[in-house]
């Protein structure tokens, strides 16, 4: 696995500042100037993956918050351009610009882009007709994977579950000590997730199997009592049982988030009320022309921008750094530029970055100013950004993002619900 790439944004001398994602929100990077990357890294190779290019979470700056207090013009200008509120984020824009590509993942593949929000609340959405488990950190997506739930007769139950009990080593008592590694209960009488065959349909007793170096990853960013909703047909939305970019549901009580209607061109809402703190991540889809601001995993602002010329293609991320960059800032005159520091994320290629600068220089991307100007006001060292061509209406992925694929693992015995016995000792049904 290679260790990822960090640019920082910054200005060249004589050049008129860029923006980078948060150029759509008035947050203007500066031309990109790469600082000294760090020390290689080589970790152990993973046993049971085929496939390693994954990246890692870039550590942010630690820098005291700058004042996010909004001026009494901005908030003038913002009363009479501000429309109605959002409720939640929005799964059906009225006419997305192209044909959302499809998240089709191989029995045992999975992708895992964790850099894309480091910080905030996860929920864990298992789609049962997919037979696909997604991962959501600070309401957007940094998992997804095949499993494999209950066959017939030992259907895996519906309904929203808290996470009980965390053990990376388990054994089945019933089924010749068949390993159950990287454990974690949702129910006392007989489910949970753990690693294990998948082979690309139900084939457990009642557990949720996932690749094994998947739920590695997933142990490590989940926490008791956390959120996990497991969802059919019959009991959620299409929704939630198909899930896009953004969390179909709320972190903390799993109720399915309200669906909101795109914007019109050059409209936007803000809500900051709705989560007072909180780590922000703000995500511009170039397919939708639409920028989001998540904080603590609830949406706070949406925008309808527009981006002419081109279309790009990619996922890319950035962190907040502390300080200012240099030169000027076009999109928010009379404000300091921001420096970001982009990192690299798994498939991705420098066509978006470079595309974007472009676009921002001929003048192709506009948002709204005052949009611009309150999300500019909000932001703080470690918030973090997402450009993406993926849609965030409806379950895809780009087809740059790199997948993972896991081979089966020791865990593919029969050896699923965990239950406690009579005597309060935790034994495994068939």
């Amino acid at each position: 696995m290679s260790s990822p790439t960090p640019r920082v944004c910054c200005a060249r001398p004589g050049h008129p500042p860029i923006v980078v994602l948060a150029a759509a929100l008035a947050v203007a990077l500066t031309a990109p100037a790469l600082a000294a990357p760090p020390a290689a890294a080589t970790p152990p190779a993973p046993a049971t993956t085929s496939t390693t290019s994954e990246a890692t979470s870039t550590p942010r700056t630690a820098a005291t918050p700058k004042a996010t207090a909004t001026s009494a013009a901005t908030q003038d200008a913002a009363a009479k351009a501000v429309i109605a509120p959002v409720a939640a984020p929005a799964t059906e824009p009225a006419t997305p610009a192209r044909e959302a590509p499809t998240l089709a993942l191989k029995p045992g593949e999975y992708l895992w882009t964790p850099e894309l929000a480091p910080q905030g609340p996860v929920v864990i959405v298992i789609s049962l007709p997919e037979q696909m488990a997604y991962v959501y950190r600070n309401g957007v997506r940094i998992g997804a994977s095949t499993v494999s739930s209950g066959k017939k007769g030992y259907e895996t139950p519906t309904g929203v579950f808290t996470i009980l009990q965390k053990r990376k080593e388990h054994y089945s008592n019933l089924y010749d000590n068949a390993p159950m590694p990287y454990m974690q209960r949702l129910t006392w009488d007989g489910v949970a997730l753990h690693a294990g065959r998948v082979p690309g349909y139900p084939a457990s007793h009642g557990c949720v199997r996932l690749p094994l170096e998947f739920s590695k990853k997933l142990f490590d960013v989940t926490s008791h009592g956390m959120t996990v909703v497991v969802a059919n047909a019959a009991s959620h939305a299409p929704d939630v049982v198909s899930p896009g970019l953004f969390a179909p549901v709320d972190a903390s009580t799993g109720h399915a988030r309200a669906t909101a209607k795109a914007l019109p061109k050059g409209q936007f809402s803000w809500t900051p009320e709705r989560a007072s703190d909180g780590p922000i991540t703000l995500v511009f889809s170039t397919r939708d022309e639409e920028v989001v601001v998540m904080r603590g995993g609830t949406e706070i602002g949406r925008a309808a921008v527009t981006l002419t010329g081109d279309p790009l293609s990619g996922t890319h991320a950035y962190v907040l750094l502390d300080g200012q960059g240099d030169g000027p800032n076009t999109l928010a005159p009379g404000r300091p530029p921001l420096r970001w520091l982009q990192v690299e994320v798994p498939g991705a290629t420098p066509d978006l970055h470079q595309g974007l600068q472009t676009a921002i220089r001929g003048e192709r991307l506009m948002v709204p100013p005052v949009f611009s100007q309150l999300v500019y006001e909000a932001l703080t060292p470690g918030a973090t950004m997402v450009v993406t061509d993926e849609p965030l209406q409806a379950r895809g992925a780009s087809t740059g993002l790199t997948v993972i694929r896991g081979q089966d693992d020791a865990a593919d015995a029969e050896d699923d619900a965990v239950q406690p016995d009579p005597a309060g000792q935790q034994a495994e049904h068939p």
